[in-house]
């Protein structure tokens, strides 16, 4: 598959197949992404990845805290508040497609809360990566750690594995630390759910639009 396939079919997936990935598929996959460029070649990320047992007690601690105290305060701004156009806008957008996708009304709370509240099981998906950043580094380190995310995630699609970023967990960074048992020093930044595409689930015939090219580049001469 090309880098231009790859990138094409990706898509964000919303319901998982429960086959396991190869622990040495992902391994191999994990390891190739971290040829992704970083400045200075910092390389300033670190992956832990759950499955099996461990995702299960995750999944269980999420739904735990959740009920019993809600979100945890995000070590980062994951969104600024109030959000400027046209991201508003973009956000909204997708917002009301996947709903609408799985037929879903606006008014329907009850059922967008469930649909939310799958991030909590990753969608189905038996792998979840969770991805840190050391905390002492800067805006400059988390474009690197995108890049590699990215790397990851077209390599993924090449080798027939789907994902869906989640910077869900970053609402409950310290329930997922209390299972990754990821260093102090380092700060979560987002998870990645990973698995086989359940092509049946009519919500992953999503497909987000782009905006088009004159919005975002210019070339001068």
């Amino acid at each position: 598959m090309s880098v231009e396939k790859a990138l094409l079919n990706r898509k964000t997936v919303r319901a998982f197949k429960p086959d396991p990935v190869p622990k040495a598929l992902i391994e191999e996959l994990v390891e190739i992404a971290n040829r992704a460029p970083s400045n200075g070649n910092l390389q300033p990320w670190r992956v832990i990845a759950l499955s099996g047992e461990s995702l299960e007690v995750l999944k269980t601690k999420a739904v735990q805290k959740l009920q019993q105290d809600g979100f945890e305060q995000p070590e980062y701004q994951v969104y600024v508040s109030p959000m400027p156009e046209p991201y508003r806008s973009h956000r909204f957008a997708v917002g009301e497609a996947l709903y609408k996708t799985i037929g879903v009304a606006r008014e329907d709370k009850a059922g967008r809360q469930a649909q939310f509240a799958k991030n909590a099981e990753l969608f189905g998906a038996p792998l979840g990566l969770f991805f840190y950043i050391d905390r002492r580094l800067g805006p400059g380190q988390w474009m690197d750690l995108g890049m590699y995310i990215q790397s990851l995630m077209l390599l993924l699609e090449e080798r027939g594995l789907s994902s869906c970023a989640q910077g869900y967990w970053s609402f409950l960074h310290e329930t997922v630390t209390s299972v990754t048992e990821a260093s102090t020093e380092w700060m979560l930044a987002c998870g990645l759910a990973v698995g086989y595409e359940d092509k049946e689930a009519f919500i992953n015939s999503l497909e987000s639009s782009r905006q088009p090219l004159g919005e975002f580049f210019h070339l001068k001469e």
